[in-house]
């Protein structure tokens, strides 16, 4: 693992120092340990940020009032529109205590599915581990030479001494994807035919299946309405060949019947 020395120096705490710390370039850091108090120290942004963006672990050296340390960066925070830190904080790297971290992942040499034409897709760029200080690696490297189109590299695929992964073991690492095809136009046209075809038969079975429904039976309001209309024909008598008397007998038996039916009989006069 890389050493790397930085220009720390003690700092004052509380948000208005951070402040005047941030405006003169500098970031506002914390080290700690689980043996040592927090040490609160501000090293130059140029030289965080070349260790927070870095490809590579790297061991950094911290030198505060006098007392010095190899720590990790353990994690930072940026600014959320300039990307500038705003803050960090490092880890104090004791022998024979393991700790957890996350280091790159770096992938060597070209799939074989690639040179076939295949998409190789990179999924992941930084893995968790747990490990002791001195089995700190730079990076893990994973070799994809051998990946074939349709192939994929897991966590649980790698394996390294003193590494213990901590990431789910089924998370996708790499896989290589058959590349996508452009249709030529006759096979554009071919399934624009097929979906023509399908929609053609839906609508045939639907057409069909409308045509077999029953014919709808008359309600009872409909029969009603017919025999009572029948009724009321069956006693319309021409008034001509009825007497006076006759005419109001008529009526009498015409309007009784609507209620309780027609009569056996009905006798006239000449």
């Amino acid at each position: 693992m890389q050493d790397v020395d930085v220009d720390s120096a003690a700092r004052e705490t509380g948000s208005k120092a951070a402040r005047k710390i941030r405006q003169d370039g500098q970031v506002p850091c914390v080290l700690y340990s689980r043996n040592t108090d927090a040490t609160p120290f501000q090293m130059p942004a140029l030289q965080l940020k070349r260790i927070a963006f870095s490809r590579q672990m790297q061991r950094v050296n911290v030198e505060v009032n006098d007392d010095s340390w190899d720590c990790i960066l353990k994690d930072y925070e940026l600014h959320p529109v300039s990307d500038e830190p705003l803050h960090a904080d490092f880890q104090v790297l004791e022998e024979g205590q393991e700790l957890a971290l996350t280091v790159p992942l770096r992938y060597v040499g070209t799939p074989f599915g690639q040179q076939e034409g295949g998409d190789t897709q990179y999924l992941l760029d930084k893995i968790e581990i747990a490990c002791e200080p001195s089995d700190i690696p730079e990076h893990v490297e994973v070799n994809v030479e051998d990946l074939d189109i349709g192939d994929s590299l897991h966590v649980y695929d790698l394996e390294a001494d003193g590494l213990t992964f901590r990431t789910a073991p089924q998370q996708t690492l790499v896989t290589v994807v058959a590349p996508f095809v452009e249709p030529t136009e006759e096979e554009v046209v071919e399934e624009e035919v097929l979906e023509e075809d399908e929609l053609a038969e839906e609508g045939e079975r639907a057409d069909t299946e409308e045509g077999e429904a029953p014919d709808a039976e008359p309600t009872d309001e409909e029969e009603g309405d017919f025999e009572e209309d029948s009724s009321i024909i069956f006693y319309m008598i021409p008034s001509a060949v009825l007497r006076p008397n006759d005419r109001r007998r008529t009526a009498r038996l015409a309007a009784s019947s609507v209620v309780d039916g027609p009569p056996s009989s009905l006798s006239t006069r000449s």
